[in-house]
């Protein structure tokens, strides 16, 4: 097996014990790597890079080691303040002193280190959660507020520009074959007039950002919910992980997917649309987590836009998982023939009742902001 030949060329002391397949990703092949020696034992995540979604791995794993260095040094100078102990993983360096090693198929692996005795969810349930999936995001961004954009590769060009889906979602809609689908369901029908009534909205953050009332910093990219660490022990996060998207960017795209992730106990793949709904209980807890860390390196502006955040990423999503349906299922991964609508779906009655929410939630962040 080609990932045991692998996992024995980084720099942790061994002999290979084990190496188990983990996580449910659809992204990166990962897996737990145990080594031990006379006296210890020593475990690291081992993961193949998907190079059909990052098309530079090397440029992948630059951003994600000069981040975490940054990271870990402000992480050690906050220590003796912190009310926790605050991890992110680290790059483990290969035996020739590189970032990762390349396979002889061309494939890209790397080395992480583990985040101890924490647990990930796939769903919010209660406030103090949310609360902690908040405080992990405001922290993460705040450690990297200050690291220089400009070293930092655009690894994903157009990820997370809702204006690029849109034109996408026309040209897909153009397609014959997405009419055909169109006219054979009722309920696509539908989506697509949502999509219809919100296109004035769709560049509320770019035209911001080219106004200069927002500006790019790095961003985590993905912080869904399922990449929050949570102390086993404590009960608090400690950690985000899943750091293939780290860029520059809006740290509204960051905020806005958090929420959308975490605020829904229904989840992605809900069926029945009257259970999605944005919970304020859980928002309310998610802000105040997230704004005790961010707050103060967010600019008026930047606390101006929150709401739009959460409401403009819900319907991001919405419309790249509708697209996708008219076009096939030629991106994400399905089950069934029409995952794809169902997930538009439940993205788009979110973003209906993240609509009907906006008094109460611009309240809420007014009153932590």
């Amino acid at each position: 097996m080609i990932a045991e030949t692998i996992a024995m060329q980084f720099q942790v002391p061994g002999q290979l014990v084990a190496l188990e397949s983990i996580g449910s990703g659809n992204v990166n092949d990962t897996y737990r790597v145990v080594l031990r020696t006379t006296f210890s034992e020593e475990q690291y995540i081992l993961q193949r890079i998907n190079q059909s979604v990052f098309k530079n791995p090397a440029l992948v794993m630059s951003n994600m080691k000069a981040v975490t260095d940054h990271a870990h040094k402000r992480i050690l100078e906050e220590a003796d303040q912190a009310d926790r102990i605050w991890q992110l993983p680290r790059v483990i360096p290969a035996m020739n002193g590189d970032d990762f090693v390349v396979d002889e198929k061309g494939g890209y692996w790397r080395a992480l280190s583990m985040i101890a005795s924490t647990n990930s969810y796939e769903r919010i349930s209660i406030p103090e959660h949310a609360a902690e999936a908040g405080r992990v995001l405001g922290h993460f961004q705040r450690i990297i507020a200050d690291f220089p954009i400009g070293e930092l590769e655009d690894t994903l060009p157009g990820f997370h520009i809702t204006p690029e889906y849109l034109r996408k979602y026309d040209a897909t809609l153009a397609q014959r074959s997405a009419q055909e689908r169109l006219e054979l369901s009722a309920e696509a029908r539908r989506l697509a007039q949502f999509v219809e009534d919100r296109r004035d909205f769709v560049s509320i953050l770019e035209s911001a950002l080219e106004r200069g009332e927002l500006t790019q910093r790095p961003i985590h990219g993905d912080p869904k919910i399922t990449n929050v660490m949570i102390d086993k022990v404590t009960g608090k996060g400690t950690s985000i992980v899943d750091l293939d998207t780290v860029k520059p960017g809006l740290v509204h795209y960051d905020f806005g997917d958090a929420v959308r992730s975490g605020c829904n106990p229904a989840g992605e793949e809900a069926t029945d649309l009257k259970e999605v709904k944005l919970d304020l209980d859980l928002f309310q807890a998610l802000v105040q987590g997230y704004l005790s860390e961010a707050k103060g390196f967010l600019t008026e502006n930047d606390k101006k836009y929150l709401y739009d955040s959460v409401r403009l990423i819900a319907f991001e999503l919405g419309l790249r998982f509708f697209a996708d349906y008219l076009a096939g299922n030629v991106y994400f991964k399905t089950s069934y023939e029409a995952q794809n609508l169902n997930r538009a779906r439940v993205q788009f009655s979110l973003c209906e009742s993240i609509e009907t929410r906006e008094s109460q939630m611009r309240r809420i962040l007014e009153t932590h902001c």
